[in-house]
């Protein structure tokens, strides 16, 4: 019985071990942009978003060999094991953080550059039923705000940024802030995006004008008493 123990064990600390090397890139981001992280250990063993990414990683494997029905099972397990639904032929980059997770969905066609951070509830889908690339691009050091909804073949550009339950329709450029439904751009003065935003405090232009308006309307009653 003993030995049966030690075997588990020596085989549960060479397989964390791999992982920890073969997905160090993953482990770090969420060191970095997660600051309930405390250990390397407690991020192998309690993060989902970064179980999905294990499944998806041979999921995508198996569906780039054409294996047939096995990698799409796979996506389905990952679904049910962790919450966040990934299709097996999504193109992933290195050091993506999938922050709590929960009700993430990644399109067949997604391409996902390096570094990004999706939070719960975000959504890189399709619209219509049209064949092809259906789904969105999403460049490096990318944020996008929970419940977030990014649909379509588009491009969202390096170092952007998408607040909380906006919805992205249209292509975004390099150094922006997306707010809104439908989602409304406004540049950063070519600064890059900072990955830990306050989601509170993102800044929309709509409410900007709005705001000058009621200081112009409110100069004007002034000046008319």
């Amino acid at each position: 019985m003993l030995e049966i123990i030690m075997t588990l064990f020596i085989g549960f600390v060479l397989a964390v071990s791999v992982v920890a090397v073969v997905f160090k890139d993953e482990v770090r981001s969420t060191r970095e942009r997660d600051p309930a992280a405390t250990n390397i250990l407690e991020i192998l063993l309690t993060y989902a978003g970064l179980h999905a990414l294990i499944l998806h990683r041979i999921a995508h494997v198996l569906w780039n060999m054409k294996v047939p029905f096995f990698p799409r099972w796979l996506s389905q397990f990952n679904r049910w094991l962790t919450g966040i639904e990934i299709h097996p032929a999504a193109k992933i980059g290195k050091g993506l953080f999938i922050d709590h997770g929960m009700g993430v969905v990644i399109g067949e066609t997604t391409v996902i550059g390096d570094n990004v951070t999706l939070y719960q509830g975000v959504t890189l889908g399709g619209t219509g039923k049209e064949k092809g690339k259906r789904h969105p691009n999403i460049g490096d050091n990318v944020v996008i705000g929970a419940g977030a909804k990014i649909l379509g073949n588009i491009t969202m550009g390096d170092n952007s940024y998408v607040g909380a339950n906006a919805v992205v329709i249209k292509d975004v450029p390099p150094n922006s802030t997306v707010v809104g439904v439908p989602g409304r751009v406004t540049k950063q003065d070519g600064k890059k995006m900072e990955t830990m935003l306050d989601h509170v405090h993102v800044f929309d232009p709509i409410m900007q004008k709005i705001e000058e308006l009621q200081n112009r309307i409110d100069n004007l009653e002034k000046d008319n008493k």
